[in-house]
């Protein structure tokens, strides 16, 4: 089980967090700062509010458009600081997954306030006569994030604004040329969660998985710059380069070790690893 367990250690690298500050808003904690990011916004005292529970947008600040305007204010000096990169992609706030909207950040500085993101991952299975295949894509080698490496057949953050099925069909159609009616197909059959230290900040991540069960006549076809190619699998290979390789995208190794749990290829007698999958945010 180590050689799967690696995957999910790496991804849940720290045990709790310690030495950040809380972040609210609306009157919900929402996030998790850096002392560093609070001395920044300590110069924002119209907006940001501290007190012993941490730091706080504040309570003037009482609709989802207005929290939102203060926080994307504050973002160029936070970016010229160092504290984040800007992507121009705004995603919701939430308190947990299906919570209500508090406000919209850029998906850049998601990370940097400790700030939940999600995402959606669907595996596309192919169930032949030798067994069960998966579509993968080779990522592109000028992806900033995990170049060249193995990804699922589509996968993206859902953006403010759309829900994941949503986001699944668009992506579906941007990355795999897919067409809407057959990745409305998908099937939900979960999430994933984790929380995670980088340079970034504090990545609490919860992907929403699919799957899709595809017939042998339908080739995935890139249709954007994502991936360079996709191709066929057959389970047992890809369940070994998750074992045994580090060739596939970080949290996807996770998206895949609960498919090969559904599927019965991994077996999990003490439940451990099925444990350790449900670690983080939800």
């Amino acid at each position: 089980m180590d050689r799967f367990a690696r995957h999910i250690a790496a991804c849940n690298n720290i045990p709790s967090p310690t030495g950040f500050l809380a972040f609210h808003m609306g009157g919900a904690q929402v996030g998790f700062i850096t002392p560093d990011l609070a001395r920044a916004l300590t110069f924002r005292p119209r907006d940001f509010h501290f007190d012993q529970h941490g730091v706080a947008l504040a309570g003037r600040l009482k609709t989802s458009g207005a929290r939102s305007d203060a926080l994307a204010a504050a973002l160029p000096s936070l970016a010229e600081g160092g504290f984040l990169r800007i992507r121009r992609e705004a995603f919701d706030v939430r308190q947990t997954s299906d919570g209500a909207v508090l406000a919209t950040l850029d998906r850049g500085a998601l990370p940097a306030f400790g700030v939940m993101s999600q995402g959606v991952h669907m595996n596309g299975l192919v169930r032949r006569a030798d067994g069960l295949h998966v579509w993968v894509g080779i990522r592109s080698r000028h992806k900033a994030v995990a170049p060249g490496q193995l990804d699922n057949l589509v996968a993206g953050g859902i953006p403010a604004g759309l829900t994941p099925s949503e986001t699944l069909v668009k992506e579906a159609a941007e990355e795999a040329s897919l067409p809407p009616e057959l990745a409305a197909r998908a099937r939900p059959v979960g999430r994933v969660s984790y929380i995670l230290l980088n340079n970034e900040g504090l990545r609490r991540d919860v992907l929403h998985c699919y799957d899709l069960e595809l017939p042998e006549d339908v080739t995935p076809k890139p249709n954007d710059d994502e991936v360079e190619r996709f191709e066929l699998w057959p389970a047992q290979r890809l369940l070994e380069a998750v074992a045994d390789s580090d060739d596939i995208k970080f949290n996807v190794n996770l998206t895949l070790i609960d498919l090969f749990l559904r599927e019965g290829l991994i077996t999990d007698p003490d439940g451990s690893l099925r444990a350790g999958l449900d670690q983080g945010p939800a």
